[in-house]
């Protein structure tokens, strides 16, 4: 797999999870973009795995909505996000063709850099606080040995 499609799929799993609100602040304005598949909503099936490693199984279905544009220089965005927002989906796409462009350096700092950032602290968060209820059962002191 090459350095691009790489960076790609990291721009773009960012975006996909990013809150719409915030794509939505860091980047207000479109540029002039055609649409190839109007965002629509759909399901996906997510499959899962017993402890990541066992037989593959159907989990459920979840919601996404997709969309397909093309900007006016000629990129072509796709995204596909989680649950029912057009917008969200909308934007995502745009960004994703304007990483395409000679724009990248731009928007890589403008959009994709804070939200990554934001969702590694959020992260950070989450896990800290997972950590801080860990109970370590070969510590502990048991009855019988005080």
């Amino acid at each position: 797999m090459t350095a691009p499609n790489i960076d790609r799929r990291n721009w773009m799993s960012v975006l996909a999870k990013s809150a719409p609100a915030r794509l939505s602040a860091l980047i207000p304005d479109l540029p002039a973009h055609s649409l190839l598949r109007p965002a629509e909503v759909g399901a996906v099936m997510v499959r899962g795995r017993m402890g990541g490693t066992g037989a593959a199984f159907n989990l459920g279905e979840m919601t996404i909505t997709r969309c397909s544009l093309r900007l006016a220089s000629g990129e072509v965005g796709h995204a596909w996000v989680q649950g029912r927002d057009r917008d969200h989906a909308t934007r995502a796409a745009v960004v994703d063709a304007l990483m395409q462009s000679d724009r990248a350096p731009e928007i890589a700092a403008a959009v994709v850099a804070p939200l990554a950032a934001e969702a590694a602290s959020t992260r950070l968060a989450r896990a800290s606080k997972a950590a801080a209820t860990k109970v370590d059962f070969f510590t502990m002191v048991r009855g019988e040995d005080q």
